[in-house]
């Protein structure tokens, strides 16, 4: 009686750890992020204007790196708004000095 047991249970643990396996392999999907993109035949203020309303980082010709989200672009100015760590501050970035700009592009998706 015990073997038939001992067989039983092995069978259920058995079923079971098969009806995870699928969950635990496939994991989240990676997807695109809507509306951005950059094109690289424009300028930086065309990419940023692309990017109204989304959060990046900016990095300025010396290095310091300024994140959050952009909410206006002019001819010479970029104005972020809730800086990270400064959630209660904006900046306005000239664009001549911006070097690079960073977003995200792809999110998972569960």
């Amino acid at each position: 009686m015990n073997t038939h047991f001992s067989v039983f249970s092995l069978f259920i643990i058995g079923l079971f750890l098969v009806n995870l396996l699928p969950v635990s392999i496939a994991g989240p999907t990676i997807i695109p992020v809507d509306g951005v993109n950059y094109t690289i035949n424009t300028t930086i203020m065309e990419n940023l204007n692309r990017l109204n309303g989304k959060k990046v980082s900016i990095t300025l010709n010396g290095g310091k790196i300024i994140s959050g989200k952009v909410k206006s672009v002019g001819e010479h100015l970029v104005h972020i708004e809730k800086i990270s760590g400064k959630e209660f501050f904006d900046a306005l970035i000239q664009i001549e000095k911006i070097q690079a700009i960073e977003t995200q592009f792809r999110k998972y998706q569960r």
